[in-house]
């Protein structure tokens, strides 16, 4: 295996690990909004670069739409965080960071769900 397999693989170790803080500490059966805000608060005490609500351009045969994706967090200016508060991750879930890969040009995605008892991730490579 080749280490651009895995690109951002560091830093998609902090970003989770800043996660699995969050649920350890508040739980599941909170809001998306209570995560993302807890969430955060970590990832400032971690250093780690964020950027909560970027509004990102969607590119469709060469044109910026008009229409944007809000993504939850974009850490590391290239790190797409998607987060949920669900019974579990599902495949639209997956298939949706996919679409947000694809039209932001971006590599790589965390799709991170509190709604559950433990934590559950997903990493999506396009």
């Amino acid at each position: 295996m080749k280490p651009n397999d895995f690109p951002f693989k560091e830093e998609c170790y902090q970003i989770i690990g800043a996660a699995m803080e969050v649920h350890n500490e508040l739980g599941c059966g909170f809001l998306e909004a209570v995560y993302q805000e807890a969430l955060a608060i970590l990832l400032d005490e971690k250093l780690i670069p964020f950027e909560k609500e970027k509004i990102l351009d969607i590119a469709f045969r060469g044109n910026i739409l008009s229409k944007k994706y809000i993504a939850d967090f974009l850490c590391f200016d290239d790190v797409i965080v998607e987060l949920k508060a669900a019974d579990s991750i599902l495949p639209e879930h997956i298939a949706q960071v996919l679409n947000y890969l694809k039209a932001t040009n971006k590599k790589i995605g965390l799709l991170i769900n509190f709604g559950t008892t433990r934590l559950q991730y997903k990493r999506v490579i396009r």
